[in-house]
């Protein structure tokens, strides 16, 4: 149940606490257009920390030194790239929405190597976090989650291999995605002002099942797990509230005050940035909920990124689909630099070139 109603006054920090009916579909694999390099894991692998940011107008991701804000290179994508999230830092899974497709971008070499089609409206794309069947096995699937608004479905992509595995039919239209740590759930909310969030199991990576819906207590947009897989942040898309979830849980365990909505969260270790584009800030929240900085962005940088404290120093970059910026963050919540980069800037995303 919810404990709390909580503001937004410093407070001293506390700590939060930490089945199933299949609707599957056949799997449809997509035409595989171009061959793939070999596979490289980029962490550890040296390389310079990459923004990818994509400019929707102009049908190209630009990607810019995560250090100095230069442009380094833009590369050509299908027309109107929206979201775009990094897999293992060695690739860039584009959501080109409107052709329903995807692009998969190389990092090592700044090129698109890949076009999947077989999704009618791509919206939002989360990774597991290991290689399937097993992380240390050099031939182990990437593995994608997209959901696809148009159909009901979050669809289970080899993005290593270019095809379609699964889809898994949703009571909703999914956008918002997020996978646990351990990659053992995925939570993803039915719509852009959704009444309902579905949970899915990973027991088999491949192919998700879909094991419960919950209501929020607002009409939810972004749905984002903790770096410690205890909790999930769920976010507003029609009020000033952000609601925290245990991982398992049904009902929040905290209501928070936030930004105008919709809000979107990124998580860097045991802190939290949330967005609001509308209001132009980026808020820092500790791991409770706990404010810690609000920092003043350019308006309409409704996304936020964070990066693993392993990458780069950079705590957090957020895009304008406004004004086309990218204001990147310290780790203390603070911009330090604003760059123009596009006519707009939807998503952005950290690989490592």
């Amino acid at each position: 149940m919810i404990e709390r109603s909580r503001d937004l006054s410093p407070a001293a920090p506390r700590t939060l606490g930490m089945n199933r009916r299949e609707l599957l579909t056949a799997a449809v694999a997509a035409p595989l257009a171009l061959s793939l390099p070999a596979r490289s894991d980029a962490r550890g692998a040296g390389g310079t920390p990459t923004v990818l940011v994509t400019a929707d107008l102009e049908s190209h991701v630009v990607a810019l030194d995560a250090s100095t804000g230069r442009i380094i290179r833009r590369i050509r994508t299908l027309p109107g790239p929206r979201s775009i999230e990094a897999a293992f830092l060695t690739w860039g899974v584009v959501a080109n929405t409107a052709s329903g497709r995807l692009t998969i971008v190389h990092a090592p070499t700044l090129r698109v190597r890949r076009v999947i089609e077989g999704l009618r409206a791509p919206r939002y794309t989360a990774v597991h976090p290991t290689r399937w069947p097993s992380d240390t096995d050099p031939s182990a699937a990437v593995l994608a989650y997209v959901t696809d608004s148009a159909r009901n479905e979050v669809v289970t992509v080899d993005i290593d291999r270019g095809r379609i595995l699964w889809r898994t039919a949703v009571p909703g239209p999914a956008r918002h995605i997020g996978v646990t740590p351990d990659g053992e759930l995925l939570w993803t909310a039915l719509g852009t002002k959704a009444e309902r969030i579905a949970v899915l199991d990973l027991d088999d990576p491949r192919r998700p099942r879909l094991v419960r819906t919950l209501a929020p207590p607002f009409l939810a947009h972004d749905v984002v797990c903790s770096e410690d897989g205890s909790h999930v942040w769920v976010t507003s898309g029609d009020r000033r509230r952000l609601a925290i979830y245990e991982r398992d849980g049904r009902r929040p365990v905290e209501l928070l005050a936030a930004g105008a909505p919709p809000q979107h969260v990124a998580f860097r270790g045991r802190t939290a940035f949330v967005a609001s584009g509308d209001d132009g800030t980026v808020r820092l929240h500790a791991h409770d909920g706990v404010l810690l900085n609000e920092s003043r962005v350019p308006l309409g940088s409704y996304n936020v990124t964070s990066y693993g404290t392993d990458v780069t120093t950079v705590g957090a970059v957020a895009p304008s689909l406004g004004r086309g910026t990218l204001a990147l963050l310290d780790r203390r919540g603070r911009v330090r630099r604003v760059e123009q980069v596009a006519r707009a800037a939807h998503d952005a995303c950290l690989v490592v070139s």
